[in-house]
């Protein structure tokens, strides 16, 4: 499996359309795809007392977090990149709505499933994946709102990063973002970190996230399923309607 990024000028540029996975000039060989048969099923979910979905964030077989009710009739499916502007967009347009207007009520689920595509993807969403699910939508957030500064630190580095190992890379692209301080002052040890950063089982379950998306018609990013079916729509504003009409609104 290869992860297929946007190139070096891309990382810094923020004026693309959106976030093409299909427009890439470089690769790297970073891991296996993990087996699918090696996921685990999960226990079934009880609703929660207070009514609210939002409390409930449980990894999936398919390697990403959701959010609500697991039987929530309408099942939102979004492909992300961490440092991808268009996911940030929508990060800051819709997450606060999405939340409170479908999911909380338990009408909608929202899963997070992660596309890396830029070189800063995969040591970020390694090191999202080492706190677990329940902090991941909020953590997340914070790093969308934050995104151009961290992509901007990033950039004087990366001709030395390009050069370095494949498995030293996502743990140089967190040095140079300045991105290892943002977790350790949420909770995340430095042994920890580094940890995660060399753990080549998460390479596979992020190998195999990318490999799942490919295989479902993903070529950019942000990417949004509906019960199953890809909606061609990137924006809040587009996407909103079509889950009111999912949701029979």
């Amino acid at each position: 499996m290869k992860f297929r990024f946007l190139g070096a000028a891309a990382l810094a540029a923020f004026a693309l359309a959106g976030c093409g996975g299909d427009k890439s000039n470089s690769s790297g060989n970073l891991a296996a795809v993990a087996n699918e048969s090696g996921n685990v099923a999960l226990p079934q979910i009880a609703a929660p007392n207070n009514g609210d979905w939002t409390t409930v964030v449980e990894e999936t077989a398919e390697n990403g977090y959701r959010m609500g009710n697991p039987d929530a009739p309408v099942k939102l499916v979004e492909y992300a990149s961490i440092t991808c502007h268009v996911c940030a967009e929508f990060s800051e347009t819709g997450h606060n709505e999405l939340v409170n207007e479908f999911v909380k009520s338990g009408q909608v689920s929202w899963e997070y499933r992660f596309y890396p595509i830029f070189p800063t993807d995969p040591g970020l969403f390694m090191l999202l994946r080492c706190q677990g699910p329940g902090p991941f939508f909020g953590l997340s957030e914070q790093l969308y709102a934050t995104q151009r500064e961290w992509v901007e630190r990033a950039g004087p580095a990366q001709a030395t990063i390009q050069g370095l190992p494949l498995d030293q890379q996502p743990a140089a692209w967190v040095r140079a973002t300045q991105l290892d301080q943002f977790f350790r002052q949420r909770g995340l040890p430095q042994g920890r970190i580094d940890q995660c950063l060399a753990s080549q089982e998460e390479l596979q379950r992020l190998a195999a996230s990318k490999d799942r998306g490919d295989r479902e018609g993903v070529t950019g990013t942000p990417s949004f399923f509906i019960n199953g079916e890809r909606v061609q729509v990137t924006a809040w504003s587009a996407l909103k309607p079509l889950l009111r009409q999912a949701i029979g609104q």
